[in-house]
């Protein structure tokens, strides 16, 4: 294990952070994703530092195949166009860049400075070591050299991960306050790869729980839809009600459960969610759609008699909307859902009753406005009758 080292104000040489190489870490360079190590082949060669991140280091480390490679750099946003022609940048409260090949996305943030929520606007870049003290938690504050093939590790990160356990680099008594969806992720993390919570950081989830109420509902919708896409949703979910954190979440469904007493209806959502955990597990191809019918799946009312099947259609898709209430995803994903379950049952789909979704164009054109006709105006058109009455007297 290598060390690496800064220099304080004092004019010391302080260790500030522990280098793996690949005899240490072992991860097999056929893991890495190319574009990505092309990403950052690109970078050195413009003179700037980047690396891998997050859950995909996590994941290499366990042997596991990551979802996304995301990718820390010291180059600005605007660094990153001239960079890459590629690219674009997104976000408005902290800018990041995404670069894309072909079908696949690269998110590329810039190291962020330890003051950049004490500016307006949030885009304060800093040093790597800055960066490394505001991720989350442990397992995601690895960074990773594809091409020295090297791991930076800043917070003892490392070392959790062997022992599989969950640590917060943030101070526990700050950092769900700052973010009450880090409770979710940590909940998830855990649950997913089978970590441990410590007794200090249960004890904080469970005192800041009702610190969710202040999410919004679009962040609340995606938490939601990545927990029904992790595979583990059944166990995530059994273990969010646990730390009493799911009737911020999802409010309707937790009072039909009542928090668990309600057991049987408890276990046909548990079965539920555990079906639909089957089905990812196999790499199939699961919509939103049909992750959000596994979802309120044993909460809906199919009647054996009604009088149509569009009137049906519209009741099964009010009984959705209010289940999921107040997470909002798309009409249209409420619709496919309504849909997956007319084909369960062996019913026909009413015609256009399924509304195609709006495309990246449709959204981002303005709408139209209605043009004044051509010609003279209101005001002109008074001062002209004005005067013409006055001709006629």
């Amino acid at each position: 294990m290598l060390i690496r080292y800064k220099i304080n104000e004092q004019g010391k040489q302080i260790a500030i952070a522990k280098i793996y190489t690949q005899e240490e870490h072992q991860i097999h360079p056929k893991g890495v994703d190319q574009d990505s190590r092309f990403i950052i082949e690109r970078l050195k060669t413009n003179g700037f530092e980047g690396y891998i991140v997050g859950g995909a280091v996590r994941d290499l480390l366990l042997n596991k195949t990551p979802k996304d490679f995301d990718i820390a750099t010291n180059a600005s946003p605007k660094q990153l166009r001239k960079i890459f022609w590629n690219s674009r940048v997104i976000g408005r409260r902290f800018k990041l860049v995404h670069i894309y090949f072909q079908e696949k996305i690269f998110e590329v943030s810039t190291f962020r400075s330890s003051e950049a929520d004490a500016v307006e606007g949030n885009n304060v870049y800093g040093t790597i070591e800055e960066d490394a003290q505001r991720r989350d938690f442990t397992i995601n504050g690895l960074y990773f050299d594809p091409v020295a093939k090297q791991i930076l590790d800043f917070n003892d990160s490392y070392k959790d991960i062997q022992n599989r356990r969950m640590r917060s680099i943030i101070p526990l008594n700050k950092t769900f306050v700052e973010d009450p969806v880090r409770m979710i992720r940590c909940v998830k993390y855990a649950m997913s790869i089978d970590f441990t919570v410590p007794f200090l950081l249960d004890r904080a989830i469970k005192k800041h729980a009702d610190e969710l109420k202040r999410c919004s509902s679009s962040r609340m919708t995606e938490e939601i839809f990545k927990i029904l896409q992790s595979g583990s949703s059944r166990d995530i979910v059994e273990r969010l009600i646990h730390y009493k954190m799911f009737i911020w979440m999802l409010p309707e469904i937790s009072g039909f459960i009542q928090h668990g007493r309600n057991k049987i209806l408890t276990q046909q959502m548990y079965d539920s969610l555990a079906m639909l955990d089957s089905v990812i597990a196999k790499h199939e191809h699961v919509t939103r759609a049909r992750m959000l019918a596994g979802l309120v799946d044993p909460f809906i009312t199919i009647p054996a008699e009604y009088e149509n099947s569009t009137l049906l259609f519209r009741s099964i898709f009010k009984q959705i909307k209010e289940v999921i209430a107040p997470i909002t995803p798309p009409n249209y994903e409420v619709e496919r859902a309504v849909e997956y379950f007319f084909k369960q049952e062996g019913l026909k789909v009413p015609k256009n009753a399924v509304r195609k979704p709006l495309t990246a164009q449709q959204r981002k054109k303005p709408q139209q406005h209605r043009r004044r006709p051509a010609g003279r105006t209101g005001s002109q058109k008074r001062r002209t009758a004005k005067s013409d009455t006055k001709t006629e007297k």
